[in-house]
């Protein structure tokens, strides 16, 4: 087997994973670890190494460490905790996998087998029947850490790419490898990912060079590179296209099918570790113009959300979205589930997020691993979730789907107890609300729920003394969304029967292009007074066709029939 010019026999190119950090009991945080497309792992960076972990601020909250903590025990509403047990029995641990020898990097699905590969230089099969390992595992030929491993869409061919510059193909029925495909430069390879026909192979590299391979012929079609730093994600749109590529300085760069840059924008500040699109779009118009959500995930504990649009008339379009919060310390993964309703993220503070697409919200933490989880990914036909760490284990993860229904308001849920809620919880909200500066004068001030709800515009100025006009509007918004929720939820109204725009129960809901649901009147006069823009994603509506949603509107009208009295 080749090894790379001037490299030491051992585990890499790069200094040993652990560095001294000079705190008793501290873990170097990756700064660009090789993660991608759905569910990536890596090691270690090529161009920048290890960073230090930042310390977190004492009053900085973190959901690994149980977001509804304030709300538990003898003094929490019983309504609140049978929220929180609901909470609880979403999703459950069936299997921990632990036959690696070190880091896991990635875990990926195919319809009856789940791979993983790990720095011990191995790939690993497992049967979704049982999750015994299959007799031709572990798969082995790489002679350094295997950073990321892909099923390709039908599930027969695996690939597999590592620090020793080469991406594998194997046949998954036998273990056979079908070819051995080396990066034109030599450079380590941090990522590769499957086109949805199965036609193409990207593999990215350290040194930042992209290559577009022929699945078939195992031969170059295409190479590129991005301006600075390695390429450690990557992504294909749902339609294949285009791609997306995320490098170690925070640039997500769009490439389609013939490796043209369409786009490049700068994303997350300190680097980004994974990428990942919705297998569902946003939105079809007549127009053939098609709506994709994107996540993306980096160093700065950020995961964000992108709109991605695409067609070869009107081109390329990337826009922001939404940022998530949840996470006190670098994102390392993010995934979407197969139907797109769930978001998982994975991160350095050792827990795994479960995000609804929909909402926003947050519907379950994971923290059942102990070392800094790298790597995420949802089985492609059911609610399996497998998430890998650096503690060398797997750990399978089996989702309720009634109990996940409905737990997927149950943020909403929460704040429905808003009046009850102490100066901690508050603390907590601020905190939430990337508010943390007023923590201080809130606990100084012995703002709890119920005088949260009743802060104006005079107060926060004479009696709080912000002075800053933008904070202060900034509050009262979040305030009033708070105050929003509240009611529509006091009403017990469901929340997907309450109309986004009036926030009023739904009489004639229709759905509107942008795949939300509205009040027929309500969406009519917006249309007819504002721009044609979605009030829920401010994009452009490709179509202004309303299409009555009879399936809601009879739930709408059973759900009226039981709490009539």
């Amino acid at each position: 087997m080749r090894r790379l010019k001037g490299q030491p026999r051992g585990r890499g190119l790069f200094p040993p994973p652990w560095v001294s950090t000079g705190v008793r009991g501290a873990e170097p945080v990756p700064s660009a670890l090789g993660l991608h497309g759905r569910s990536r792992g890596g090691a270690w960076s090529p161009v920048s190494g290890f960073q230090r972990a930042r310390p977190r601020p004492a009053h900085l909250p973190c959901a690994a460490r149980d977001p509804w903590a304030p709300h538990r025990g003898s003094g929490a509403p019983r309504a609140l905790q049978a929220v929180l047990l609901q909470i609880k029995n979403m999703v459950k641990l069936i299997h921990t996998l632990a036959d690696h020898g070190d880091d896991v990097n990635c875990c990926a699905f195919s319809f009856s087998l789940l791979a993983t590969c790990s720095l011990d230089k191995t790939i690993r099969l497992y049967s979704l029947h049982d999750f015994t390992e299959l007799p031709h595992s572990p798969l082995k030929f790489h002679t350094y850490a295997v950073h990321c491993c892909c099923f390709s869409p039908s599930g027969h061919i695996l690939a597999s790419c590592s620090t020793d510059g080469t991406t594998v193909l194997w046949n998954t029925e036998n273990g056979q490898m079908l070819a051995v495909m080396e990066q034109p430069s030599g450079s380590p390879v941090r990522v590769c990912q499957f086109s949805p026909d199965s036609r193409c192979l990207t593999s990215g590299a350290a040194d930042g060079t992209v290559v577009l391979w022929n699945a078939q012929s195992y031969k170059l079609y295409r190479c590129g590179s991005v301006k600075d730093g390695s390429l450690v994600a990557c992504a294909f749109s749902p339609n294949g296209s285009f791609f997306v590529t995320g490098s170690s300085c925070g640039d997500l760069t769009v490439w389609d099918d013939k490796m043209r840059c369409l786009h490049s924008e700068k994303a997350h500040d300190l680097g980004i570790t994974c990428c990942d699109f919705s297998s569902q779009p946003v939105s079809d118009g007549e127009q053939g113009l098609q709506f994709f959500r994107l996540a993306s995930c980096g160093q700065d504990c950020q995961v964000k959300i992108w709109i991605v649009s695409f067609t070869h008339i009107l081109g390329f379009e990337l826009k922001y979205k939404s940022t998530l919060s949840g996470h006190c310390a670098p994102v390392l993964a993010c995934a979407f589930s197969h139907d797109g309703q769930m978001l998982v993220s994975g991160s350095v503070d050792k827990s795994v997020i479960v995000y609804d697409t929909n909402t926003e919200n947050i519907l379950h933490t994971l923290t059942q691993h102990t070392r800094y989880v790298t790597t995420c990914a949802f089985a492609p036909n059911t609610l399996l979730l497998a998430t890998g760490s650096m503690d060398k284990t797997v750990n399978i993860w089996q989702f309720d789907l009634e109990t996940l229904c409905q737990a997927r308001s149950t943020e909403d849920q929460l704040k429905q107890f808003t009046e009850d809620w102490s100066e901690e919880d508050v603390s907590t909200w601020l905190c939430a609300q990337d508010l943390k500066d007023l923590v201080g004068i809130f606990k100084m001030n012995n703002i709890d729920g119920k005088e949260l709800l009743n802060l104006t515009k005079e107060s926060l100025a004479d009696d709080l003394k912000i002075e800053s006009l933008g904070l202060r509007s900034k509050v009262l918004r979040k305030i009033e969304e708070l105050r929003t929720k509240v009611k529509s939820l006091s009403s017990g109204i469901p929340d997907e029967f309450v109309c986004p725009i009036t926030r009023e129960l739904m009489k004639d809901p229709v759905i509107a292009s942008d795949g939300y649901s509205y009040e027929k009147e309500a969406i009519e006069n917006w249309i007819s007074k504002k721009k044609r823009t979605s009030p829920m994603t401010n994009l452009v509506l490709p179509s202004a066709v309303l299409t009555p949603n009879r399936t809601l509107k009879m739930a709408i009208n059973r759900w009226l029939e039981t709490h009539q009295k």
